[in-house]
């Protein structure tokens, strides 16, 4: 792969591939070759690859929360409680809100549907939280754990709350829609002790809540952790769940599967609710991989089954990329650090100047290789050509500001 890289030469691109460290850039591309049967085999490629080397996973752990929530839900097993099943959050300890309606869905409701549609199409951080304090913390490592990903860590919701707060997670209650009661889960503590020996420090200063300068760097060690490795394989355990071990993957329906692929690839334009802005999220909006700054749609045939995630200066996507019209198929994971004053929580990150065009570079790097490479037998790509949703003209204002 490095050879690979080499080859295009793209001024960014080859700042960013020849200072690695700086750049705290890691890479994992997997080559998906399929048999006479269509059985896929996988070749991954690694590129400065190391789990010890800390980013902050930012939003992509909004997968394994839309996972987890999904398993919980077959876990519960009750008739009238899935996935589109209506829920009310209530407040019991200190920093928790309360969260009864949701005008953005369809019957006004909070849904573990709902949430993973708005994490996955723009990457809302309230839908993160919720799904959270659905799963519990404890209940959300415990199972990150047993199914093979021991260096994970998910210690909070993405509101500012201490450490003890994250611990408790709220009441909630699933109901029918004309308010009755289906089923009450109880407030949650989590009593499990982190493992938190290995310290991860960022940067020579940091801004404070107050926006005062501390000369210092800014401290990780008890934030949430989601290693490169981890993040891909959970997402190939999804699109290809007997590639892996079988504790790898997570206990989910045919039913839960085709949802997923849906809104890990539907434009966030395409979907009636929440009723985004399509000009302000546009196609590629969450695709890094295909994010230019001038163009944002995706080429003809192709659809990216990914989550990204952003924040202090880490840029991070997973993606299975299909071309339809071209019969490809292959993943690609990246994360690169672009802060060159080393100053964090100021908002002066090079994502515009830097991570995104380094980000696209790489994607056009791959898959123009990946056009170009000899495949024995052409795939079979019908399991993951979705029908997707078309946009209602109806009266509806969009939705411009998302806190992502």
């Amino acid at each position: 792969m490095a050879q690979l890289m080499t080859e295009n030469p793209h001024a960014i691109f080859q700042e960013v591939i020849r200072h690695p460290e700086k750049y705290r850039l890691q890479v994992i591309y997997t080559q998906i070759d399929r048999d006479k049967n269509n059985k896929p085999s996988f070749k991954h490629f690694y590129f400065n690859l190391d789990s010890t080397f800390y980013f902050n996973p930012a939003s992509t752990v909004k997968l394994p929360l839309a996972l987890l929530s999904l398993e919980k839900l077959n876990q519960i097993n009750k008739p009238g409680v899935n996935k589109f099943t209506a829920m009310q959050f209530d407040s019991a300890f200190g920093g928790q809100t309360r969260e009864w309606k949701d005008e953005t869905s369809e019957n006004g409701y909070p849904s573990i549907a709902h949430f993973i549609k708005k994490a996955f199409l723009v990457s809302d951080n309230d839908a993160y939280s919720r799904m959270y304090e659905f799963v519990g913390q404890q209940a959300i490592n415990r199972a990150l754990h047993a199914k093979g990903y021991p260096d994970t860590r998910i210690t909070h919701r993405f509101v500012r709350m201490t450490p003890d707060e994250n611990r408790h997670t709220n009441p909630i209650r699933f109901i029918n829609e004309d308010g009755s009661l289906i089923v009450a889960q109880p407030a949650a503590y989590n009593s499990d002790p982190f493992d938190f020996s290995r310290i991860a420090k960022v940067g020579k200063g940091y801004m404070n809540a107050k926006d005062s300068l501390i000369n210092e760097p800014i401290d990780f060690t008890t934030r949430n952790k989601l290693p490169l490795e981890a993040f891909q394989q959970m997402l190939q355990s999804v699109m290809f769940p007997l590639s892996v071990p079988a504790k790898q993957r997570f206990n989910l329906t045919k039913e839960d599967y085709g949802f997923l692929y849906q809104y890990l690839s539907q434009f966030p334009g395409e979907t009636n609710y929440p009723k985004y802005d399509g000009t302000q999220y546009y196609d590629s909006y969450v695709k890094f991989f295909f994010q230019d700054s001038t163009h944002h749609q995706l080429p003809e045939g192709v659809r990216v089954f990914n989550k990204v995630g952003w924040a202090y200066g880490f840029l991070t996507d997973a993606s299975y990329v299909i071309d339809f019209k071209n019969k490809v198929e292959y993943m690609l994971s990246a994360t690169v650090y672009v802060n060159s004053d080393g100053i964090l929580n100021d908002n002066k990150y090079e994502y515009e100047s830097v991570g995104h065009p380094f980000l696209y570079q790489l994607g056009q790097t791959i898959y123009r290789y990946e056009l170009a490479r000899k495949r024995t037998y052409r795939p079979n790509l019908g399991k993951f050509n979705i029908t997707y949703e078309k946009r209602m003209n109806d009266n509806r204002p969009v939705i411009k500001d998302v806190d992502n």
